[in-house]
């Protein structure tokens, strides 16, 4: 997890900033820097920290870097985001799931294109989270600060297909450890048409 340096208070205070001050382990292969910092920093995604670049915003041994930067031992690594954290409360909206397969510990869902699975900045309702919230609201698992109840993977906004999401603590954890060492197998099909 990245540390939170103090070196500026004031831009903090003034909720428009998140600072980061990293010093890169000294065992590290070589990473892209947004790859790098998206698995260090909570509720940071890699395009969020790749627009953090394009805006000249992180800096590696204090020279502005782009994404594709590749991180080296010991480097120094400072960002700074354009917008703070915030603290998510999820909402159960009654959103229709397609449910493909349902048991006691687990349900599949047939996302649909256009839905976003996770709450974050431009969309704080009306995602799949907020829909599982609804779902799941009597379940044990069901945490109202928990930004991803039950999911163990993702399918990004405008792809559609099929997510399995655990309603038991052990089925998250065993879930999560598959997708995690990549035991299990995905398919993907895509529709293309000529350009005109």
């Amino acid at each position: 997890m990245a540390e939170y340096t103090e070196a500026n208070d004031e831009l903090e205070e003034s909720g428009l900033f998140e600072h980061y001050r990293l010093t890169v382990d000294p065992g590290q292969k070589a990473l892209r820097i947004d790859k790098y910092l998206s698995n260090r920093i909570d509720n940071a995604s890699r395009s969020r920290i790749q627009a953090a670049a394009d805006a000249g915003n992180i800096l590696a041994n204090n020279e502005a870097v782009k994404p594709n930067y590749k991180v080296k031992p010991n480097d120094e690594i400072v960002i700074v985001m354009d917008y703070p954290r915030r603290e998510l409360k999820i909402i159960p909206e009654d959103i229709p799931l397609n449910i493909v397969f349902e048991d006691d510990h687990l349900v599949i869902i047939n996302k649909p294109p256009g839905l976003v699975v996770h709450p974050g900045h431009g969309n704080y309702t009306g995602t799949l989270v907020n829909a599982l919230a609804h779902y799941f609201k009597e379940l044990p698992l069901f945490n109202s600060e928990d930004p991803r109840p039950g999911l163990v993977h993702r399918i990004d906004k405008d792809t559609s297909g099929l997510m399995v999401v655990a309603k038991t603590e052990m089925a998250k954890n065993k879930l999560a450890l598959q997708f995690f060492e990549k035991t299990t197998e995905r398919k993907y099909q895509a529709l293309c048409s000529p350009s005109i």
